[in-house]
């Protein structure tokens, strides 16, 4: 297929020092988001009528960015990344004021509230990905989505440390940690400030404007991406979102789970200082089905028992597994798209992800706390619950190595 559209203009100098900027973005301003997953359902349980909501608040985050991914990526088509990373900062700070006033008055609801609207945070944060493919050669591409996502290291272990510092430092519990994550975006906004990635320009007339959402999706390439996205990022909230809670119900303290949310963002992260060469060597595919394997892994551990270090063991894995299925399956979808077709498919994708994961995060609440019997009987019922969406990830990679193999004979 060929181009149509004009691409961004692109040099050295400037693709580095946007991938720079992003990189820091992702170290200060992703702190927020371990953060308020450590506390989130601890905060929750403490405000909420039932156990069965605890995790609603994690659950309303991700709702958020699902809603607002399609609407923020129009935005940056139209006016640029930097005016949607800043919507997306505003929209952390709006939000951890009002889950802020939520727990000062005891309001479920208010705290619920400034949930949703941390989402528009998380919304943006997911684009940088993608903001760092877009002034890089296609050589240099795998890499700077991986340097990006490499950022988040820095964020694994401030975040955590963070909470430690802000948990109890007010009269009303995790309070304090949320007024940290207003001042994190207040600071973190003034970053994008200095991003140089201009919008694509408008298409001519007569010229394409891309393929409509209907035919994006019934693109195999595109397809795969997406659900293998979808699959790597809902399996990772649905395990991650519950383990806090699992934590401490089987007889660990809040320290724990903090330290055990730590590892678990670190490898995440720390994988993608290579995850792009990875990727550049072997190909998307194939570090996609890898993550998928290591995610596999992880429940297989997390099932064999509820010792600190199954919860350790498990974590970390969960977090290369995801590490290498989303950032595997970012490198397809970028691959697979027209430049004027870049805010079309972005959006589709994230929309559809995370309205996934939101799904995980509700499902993880009710499978630990509601499924019957004692939190150890949840934690199961969480783990087995990824069985049949790894195994959906694999026929779709399968299905479509097919398809390339049929095309090429």
């Amino acid at each position: 297929m060929s181009l149509t559209h004009a691409p961004i203009a692109r040099d050295g100098g400037t693709e580095r020092r946007n991938v720079a900027l992003l990189v820091c973005a992702q170290a200060f301003l992703g702190a927020q988001m371990p953060m308020l997953f450590i506390v989130g359902g601890l905060a929750g349980g403490s405000l909420a009528s039932s156990a069965c909501f605890a995790t609603m608040p994690i659950s309303l985050i991700v709702l958020g960015s699902m809603l607002t991914a399609q609407p923020l990526s129009a935005l940056m088509q139209r006016s640029g990344r930097r005016i949607g990373f800043l919507a997306g900062a505003l929209g952390g700070s709006l939000g951890a004021a009002i889950s802020a006033a939520g727990l000062a008055t005891g309001s479920f609801a208010l705290f619920l509230a400034g949930a949703l609207l941390t989402g528009i945070y998380m919304s943006a944060q997911g684009f940088f990905r993608f903001a760092a493919a877009d002034t890089a050669s296609e050589a240099f591409r795998p890499k700077a989505i991986s340097y990006v996502m490499a950022g988040g290291l820095v964020s694994a272990i401030l975040g955590p440390a963070l909470v430690k510092l802000t948990a109890d430092a007010l009269p009303v519990p995790f309070l304090a940690t949320y007024l940290a994550v207003i001042a994190i975006n207040a600071l973190g906004a003034v970053l994008f400030v200095f991003l140089r990635i201009p919008p694509p320009p408008p298409p001519g007339i007569g010229t394409a404007r891309g393929r409509g959402h209907g035919a994006l999706l019934r693109d195999p390439r595109i397809a795969v991406a997406i659900i293998c996205a979808m699959v790597s990022y809902a399996l990772m909230n649905l395990v991650m979102t519950s383990t806090p809670l699992a934590v401490v119900g089987v007889g660990y303290d809040a320290s724990h789970a903090a330290d055990i949310v730590s590892g678990h963002v670190l490898a995440m992260f720390a994988p993608s200082f290579f995850t792009g060469h990875l990727i550049a060597r072997f190909g998307a595919r194939r570090i996609v089905a890898l993550g998928l394997a290591i995610l596999a892994g992880a429940g297989g551990v997390a099932l064999a028992g509820i010792e600190l270090g199954h919860f350790f063991v498990a974590l970390i894995l969960l977090g290369v597994g995801w590490n290498f299925g989303f950032i595997g399956a970012t490198a397809m979808l970028t691959a697979a798209h027209e430049p004027q077709e870049r805010g079309r498919v972005q959006g589709l994708n994230d929309m559809i992800v995370f309205g996934c994961v939101t799904l995980a995060s509700l499902a993880s609440g009710g499978l630990l706390n509601c499924s019957g019997g004692a939190p150890d009987q949840g934690w199961t019922a969480v783990n087995l619950a990824m069985i049949p969406f790894l195994g959906l990830a694999a026929l779709a990679l399968v299905w479509l190595g097919k398809l390339d193999r049929r095309a090429v004979a």
